[in-house]
């Protein structure tokens, strides 16, 4: 599977080339079945104490080619060529919101949704992390679970919620919702409280041979 970083590239080949920064140290990847994924996650209560959306500095342009996270997840994500404008504007292109089913062929209707909202990882543990791993968090382009662009209707109605109080509108996107959230979270090292650990036991009673593929961040 390629990460948004390496499809974007494929189609910005006439923009200016950057240096990859090399990995701290060698990730760890995983692959598991969704029920045993969830039984990994740690467990404990969350607080939201201190809580701003601006310890998370998003939509940043990490390896300076012009084109910030937003434009790269709609680059890497749009199934068609996307256009894209000076500056790295992406004004076209096809995109599949799977929290709903809708196809879109126009950005400004799309978001960028964290799949584990930037206050639900506060909660559970980014509160403690400096704000250099809140930014590696928030513009997560190395693995294609952190990030997905869906329709913006679907992403403000699930907020900050965590899989206990939502999940998509659509129902067969629960099971791939319910794997990319725990990959994300074991991805970060994140924690679960006790509903949100029960409502993913539930679900992924419900998905079969769903399996969790993840690597861990730097």
């Amino acid at each position: 599977m390629f990460s948004k970083t390496a499809l974007t590239a494929a189609v910005l080949l006439a923009l200016p080339l950057a240096a990859a920064p090399a990995a701290a140290h060698e990730a760890r990847a995983e692959s598991l079945p969704l029920a045993e994924a969830v039984q990994l996650l740690p467990a404990a209560a969350e607080s939201r104490d201190g809580y701003q959306r601006t310890s998370f500095k998003h939509w940043v342009d990490a390896d300076r080619d012009t084109c910030h996270t937003r434009s790269e997840v709609l680059i890497a994500e749009s199934r068609v060529e996307p256009t894209i404008e000076a500056g790295c504007k992406v004004v076209a292109g096809e995109w599949y919101s799977y929290y709903d089913g809708v196809t879109l062929t126009a950005p400004g209707g799309l978001d960028i949704d964290h799949m584990v909202p930037l206050a639900e990882a506060w909660d559970s543990g980014a509160h403690a992390w400096t704000a250099a791993r809140r930014e590696a968090y928030a513009n997560d382009l190395d693995a294609d679970r952190s990030l997905v662009a869906v329709t913006a209707r679907t992403n403000r109605s699930k907020s900050d919620q965590d899989p206990a109080d939502w999940t998509p509108p659509l129902a067969d996107a629960r099971c791939t919702y319910a794997t990319d959230w725990v990959a994300t979270k074991l991805r970060w090292q994140l924690t679960a409280d006790d509903r949100e650990r029960a409502a993913l036991t539930e679900l992924a009673a419900a998905c079969g041979q769903e399996t969790v593929d993840y690597q861990t961040a730097p």
